[in-house]
């Protein structure tokens, strides 16, 4: 697994949660659908720091929070 399927994996598990659609979150978030669904479908290879704190401040989480799972803990450093 690499760093973008870890945060596309963490949104949906966080949409099940919260018991929200990833539409649903984008709107609560104040994203754009089409930026939460170009991360979960993989099309974005970057997504950005400023879109994960919207998403986070959409469900009254710290981005600390957004991270602190086995998944994020398990990757591998990505070099390039």
């Amino acid at each position: 697994m690499n760093t973008q399927q870890a945060v596309a994996r963490r949104i949906l598990q966080l949409c099940r949660e919260y018991g929200l659609s990833p539409n649903g979150l984008s709107n609560l978030a104040g994203v754009s659908q089409s930026t939460v669904k170009s991360i979960l479908n993989g099309e974005s290879q970057n997504p950005g720091c400023v879109t994960i704190k919207k998403l986070c401040d959409g469900l009254g989480i710290t981005l600390g929070e957004f991270f602190s799972t086995p998944e994020f803990d398990a990757l591998e450093q990505e070099l390039k």
